[in-house]
């Protein structure tokens, strides 16, 4: 071997150096470099499933937010149809009672110009009456009873009025 130019007994220095070297590294730098990766492996796990709990979250954080979007919409939706319902109501209840009011004045309208026809009716039997009594007077020349004559026309308008009603 030293023709190698290896020297046995330096060899053996060298590797029990070596191995000593080797178990010193071991002891202090390759535990707590094991020991420190280790760790940053825990901590990039740890993140990681965190990292999917919070992606989770987010997940049912926005299907509980389009479940509210939806229940929103749907709220609105029948407000409107609410809101519809009732205007198509106070509509209707508004043409009902102009429908009424209308009804009412043409009622009223019609009793006002029955009455007045009635008015003018008794107003023109007063005149016919006084003008047939005028005119039997000058007929016959003298002063007649005017109640008498005027009973006796009034009976003879009320049956010349039944017998045209009839």
């Amino acid at each position: 071997m030293s023709d190698l130019g290896l020297h046995l007994p330096s060899l053996i220095v060298y590797l029990v150096n070596f191995g000593i070297l080797a178990v010193a590294l071991y002891l202090v730098g390759y535990k707590p470099i094991l020991k420190m990766l280790d760790q940053r492996s825990q901590r990039v796990k740890s993140s990681l499933d965190e990292a999917e709990r919070v992606k989770q979250e987010a997940a049912r954080a926005q299907e509980e937010m389009q479940r509210q979007l939806g229940e929103a919409r749907k709220s609105s939706q029948q407000v409107l149809e609410q809101g519809r319902e009732m205007a198509d109501r106070f509509r209707e209840e508004e043409l009902a009672k102009a429908r009424k009011e209308a009804e009412d004045f043409l009622q009223r309208a019609r009793q006002q110009i029955q009455q007045e026809r009635d008015r003018a009716v008794e107003e023109l039997r007063g005149q016919f009456a006084d003008l047939a009594i005028t005119a039997a007077e000058r007929v016959v020349e003298r002063s007649l009873d005017r109640t008498a004559h005027r009973d006796l026309i009034e009976q003879v308008l009320r049956e010349s009025e039944q017998s045209t009603n009839r």
